[in-house]
Order: structure tokens, then sequence, then C-alpha cells
């Protein structure tokens, strides 16, 4: 893999380390701000409850009982306190022990009492510093520490993150360089938006493979089946070449040769047909399509044929039956079925064409009492070209059946066969 490739997580993975330190560094100052202003607010109220109290004790005892309680405290207290008392000549007392106060920094607060003395407290504030401090070299190995989490774990988790990225890279360019698609991308159990992503592009890939194998079976189909029209055009017009010149012969020569090049075309047309519907191709001009007019069109259709070959043909009525699809391929796939029905039913037989609803489903049924298929034919009927023993007396292409089953395939339905030899074939498509 690329430098590029590793740049591009490796920025992704700082952007998010970034945004997630960033976070906590608010989070650490917000605490330490909260932390310092809680340890303010408490010196605070120990000064100005001591204030409070000092104040009392003077106005009740005057100096002297405030002095003996200042003492006093200051013998017990766990933080010692500064007191001063100023009497309105401008005299100033310290009541407590004046010894350290001249190196610390005090926050203090006065109260002017109503003889006009002020009595002033003070409180250090080297404790709240020394805890302060603490705590600042605490939050900053907390955000250090933070700081190299974020790395690690954000590379980690964009590694894990980005490996079904890599895996569908590394299949695309394996694709890319060999032209097989039968490679596939490794999915995991997981339903996130990637893994995802690589379960459909499987999916592309298992129609792309679809598509080719079509076409490659169907180039292979014709490539074997033209062999027997093209041989019999060459050698109609070298039969036509090799003898006297006559006009009727040539001409029907040509006549032969077009009856021919239709076949083969016929023949290229079904093939594609086929393999666009298997593919899933096949353009559909999907509607709401009435069974019965189907069945009626088709019966109009092949009713001439029917009695020319003195068979019963009975087409029945559908009446409210409708099913989604394409109305011209749907026509095209009862066509054949009936086309092969009537082919394959010896004279005095009978075709019946029916449809019913079956649950959510529309079945359209055709049965003859004709020849039937054996039935080690019977799975192979639906293979392109294929011609069982005793279809090879009729003259036909071997394909509308996989044309049937292609078209109702592309409809997302089924075709299915059920015959005996020599008593018949009925055919169900379900809609």
């Amino acid at each position: 893999m690329s430098s590029s490739s590793y740049g591009r997580p490796l920025t992704l993975t700082l952007w998010y380390a970034a945004l997630f330190v960033a976070a906590s560094i608010v989070l650490v100052l917000i605490t330490y701000a909260l932390t310092a202003a809680s340890l303010a607010t408490r010196d605070q109220q120990i000064i100005n409850a001591s204030l409070g109290e000092y104040a009392s004790v003077y106005a009740r005892g005057g100096l002297s009982e405030l002095a003996a309680t200042v003492r006093a405290e200051q013998r017990t207290a766990p933080e010692r306190l500064f007191v001063r008392v100023v009497s309105r000549g401008a005299e100033a007392i310290v009541l407590s022990d004046s010894e350290g106060w001249d190196t610390t920094h005090l926050e203090t607060a006065s109260a002017r009492l109503a003889d006009g003395t002020l009595v002033q407290v003070g409180k250090s504030t080297d404790a709240r510093q020394d805890i302060l401090a603490r705590l600042r070299a605490t939050l900053g190995l907390i955000t250090v520490s933070i700081v190299v989490l974020a790395l690690t774990g954000g590379w980690l988790a964009t590694q894990s993150a980005l490996q079904p990225v890599r895996r569908l890279t590394d299949t695309v360019r394996r694709v890319i360089a060999t032209g097989k698609t039968d490679e596939r991308v490794q999915v995991g159990p997981s339903d996130d938006a990637l893994h995802e992503l690589s379960r459909l592009f499987n999916t592309m890939l298992d129609k792309i493979e679809g598509l080719v194998t079509s076409m490659r079976g169907a180039l292979d189909n014709v490539a074997h089946d033209l062999r027997t029209p093209l041989t019999r055009l060459r050698g109609t017009a070298e039969l036509a070449l090799a003898g006297t010149a006559d006009p009727d012969r040539y001409r029907d020569a040509l006549a032969d040769c077009v009856e021919e090049s239709d076949r083969v075309l016929l023949m290229l047309n079904t093939l594609m047909d086929i393999s666009e519907a298997e593919s899933g191709a096949m353009p559909l001009s999907r509607e709401m399509v009435a069974v019965d007019g189907l069945l009626e069109r088709n019966g109009t259709l092949y009713g001439d044929v029917a009695d020319a070959k003195h068979l019963r043909f009975v087409v029945h009525k559908a009446p409210g039956l409708s099913v989604t699809g394409d109305r011209v391929r749907l026509e095209q796939v009862i066509a054949n079925l009936i086309d092969n029905a009537i082919k394959y039913t010896p004279s005095g037989g009978a075709v019946d064409v029916s449809a019913h609803r079956d649950n959510d489903a529309v079945s359209i049924l055709v049965s003859d009492t004709g020849i039937g298929i054996p039935p080690e034919d019977l799975p192979h009927i639906w293979e392109r070209l294929y011609r069982g023993d005793t279809s090879r007396s009729e003259r036909g292409l071997g394909l509308g059946l996989s044309l049937v089953r292609a078209i109702v395939e592309a409809h997302g339905g089924t075709v299915t066969a059920r015959s005996h030899a020599g008593q018949g074939t009925t055919f169900e498509v379900r809609l």
C-alpha cells in the first residue's frame, strides 16, 4: 500500500484525536476553574463567619475578651487567622500571633462597629494555592495521558474502521489487474455502512460474473449451432454456382439462403433475449396486464393452426385476474407454450389453456395430450439448444423453453413442467 494510503488514515486519526483532546482540555479547565472558585468561596465563608463572631465578642466584652478569644482559637483551630483591631484613633492592635504573616498572602474582610472600631480578619491563601498546585499537576498528567490514549486509540479505531475499505480496494485492484470477476470482498458480521458497501459490491460482482458467463455461454452456443445453417448456406450457394446457368435454380437457391438467414437471425435474436433476461438486463415495461386478454389474443392467433391440425383447442376465460409485467413478453411466453403444445400433439388430440388464482399469485396452465417428454429429457428441456429425440422430427431451434423460463424468472415468477411420455404435458407459469 502506498504512503498516501497510510497518510489519509493518519490525517483522519489526527483530526479525531485533536477534537477529543480539545474537548478533554476544555473539561480539565472547567474542572480546575470550578475547584478554584469552590476553594475561594470556602475561604471567604470562613473569614466572614469569624469576622461576625469576633465583632460580637468585641461588642460584648471589649478588647480584652476579643484577645482572649483569638488566643484560644489560635491554639485549637486547624487554620490560623490574622486578626487586627483599629481604634477610632487609628491605633492598630494585632491580636493574633504575628509570626510568618509578613511573607504570606492574605485574603481579608473588615467590619466597623458602632463605636467606630474596625475589626479586620485575614486568612492565608497558601493552603489553597498548594491544593491548586497539586490539582494542576494531576490535571496536567491526566491531559498528557488523554493525548497519548487519544492518538493510540484513534489510530487503532481508524485502522479497524478502514479495514473494510482496504479489503474493498484490494479486491477492486485485483479485478482490474486480472480481469477475473470471481474475486469477492471478505465481509464481516457487522451491519455498518462500510460492510453494507462491501456486500453491495459483491452483489455487483455476482451480477457482472453472471452476465459474462451468460454471454460466454451464448457465444459458445451460437458458435456451435451456427455451423449447420452456415454449412447449408454455403452448400446451397456452391450447388447453384456449380451447375449450368439457370435463373429458376438460382432463384430457388437464393430463397433457401434467405430462409436459412432468417433462421440464423432468429436464433441470434432469441439467444440475445435469453441472455438479457437471465442477466437482468432485459428492459421490461411493467404494467397491470389482464390475464384474460393475454389468453384470448393467443387463442385467436393459434386457433386456425389448431383447426388445421384437427386439434380440440380450448382457451378458458379468466375474468378478474391480472399480473404486473411486460405485456409483450408475457404474450411471448404463452405463445411459445401454446406453439409447443400444438406442435407436439398429434391430430385428434387436445390443447387446453387456463388460468386461476393461487393464493397471492396467478397460475397459467397450458396442457396437451401430445407425445409427452421422456423422464430422462425432462430436466434438460430448459437448456439452450437442447432437443430430445422425440422432438427432432419437428422443426425448431431448441430455444423456446429457454426463452420462456428466462422471461418468467425476469418477472420474478416460476415455470414448471409435468409430463408422461405418450400421455401429454402440462406447463405451469406462476406469476
